[in-house]
């Protein structure tokens, strides 16, 4: 893969960019890579709902008070879903390793996990995980924040994650010029498909996705599953990654016919 960091941020509050984050991880640990996931997002602690059990240390820990600590003391697996499958004791049965480091704090520790001086330390935490994982993507909130902007600046690359509406294309453009007034750019787009909008049809330059289960408990899909989600995500990664994702799916080249 040419591109071993990918910042996530969501065009929007709500977009379904730590979702989106957990699948691409996911599909890409079924592919054989070891992923990770690093939060970037403390005011909504997103991935801590992917970790099953207590998590102890988590990353604003180590921004804050434990800043010598390996990044592996922060690490989690991603949970199995409700179903189960695909997962064994130590989280998803799959080829590679699918882990997130999640933040989860009371809010005086978020707010000195939010300064100037923790993100850079954020970014250093983004590079190591860059010499331990095939690929790391980092879930940033829309940028306006030290934290999202570290994510977006540490990264090899930036998608934007927007619903497939109308709103959604006006709320991107305004994420471009947030991302571009920190010298980086929006490389990449993910558009996300909701069954009430009626505009899911795919845009130039974006990869969309369908609906899926909202549930929390109902990921990750992209485990086990091979309908037209999984696919879905599977063309974003590799468009994402400038990879090639070779997962066997129930039928042949559906793949290669959402790429056309």
């Amino acid at each position: 893969m040419h591109a071993t960091t990918l910042a996530l941020v969501g065009a929007t509050g709500g977009a379904g960019t730590t979702r989106t984050a957990i699948e691409l991880a996911t599909l890409g640990a079924r592919d054989g890579r070891d992923v990770a996931v690093v939060d970037a997002a403390f005011t909504t602690q997103g991935l801590s709902e992917y970790v099953s059990g207590r998590i102890g240390t988590d990353l604003t820990t180590l921004l804050t008070d434990e800043t010598g600590a390996s990044l592996s003391a922060a690490t989690y697996p991603i949970a199995p879903g409700a179903d189960g499958g695909g997962s064994s004791a130590d989280g998803l049965d799959l080829p590679g390793r699918a882990e997130v480091v999640p933040a989860r704090a009371p809010f005086e520790r978020v707010a000195r996990a939010k300064t100037a001086e923790a993100a850079r330390k954020l970014e250093r935490r983004i590079d190591e995980a860059a010499t331990t994982y095939d690929a790391v993507l980092v879930d940033a909130a829309p940028v306006g924040s030290n934290e999202a902007v570290a994510g977006v600046t540490a990264a090899d690359r930036t998608a934007a994650v927007t619903p497939a509406t109308t709103h959604g294309r006006d709320a991107l453009q305004r994420l471009r010029g947030r991302v571009a007034d920190v010298g980086a750019s929006v490389d990449r787009t993910v558009a996300i498909s909701r069954e009430a909008d009626g505009e899911a049809a795919e845009r130039d330059g974006e990869v969309c996705l369908p609906q899926t289960a909202p549930e929390v408990g109902a990921a990750p899909t992209t485990a086990t599953g091979d309908g037209a989600y999984t696919r879905a995500v599977a063309a974003a990664f590799e468009d994402c990654f400038d990879a090639t994702v070779d997962v066997e799916f129930a039928e042949a080249g559906l793949v290669d016919r959402l790429r056309s």
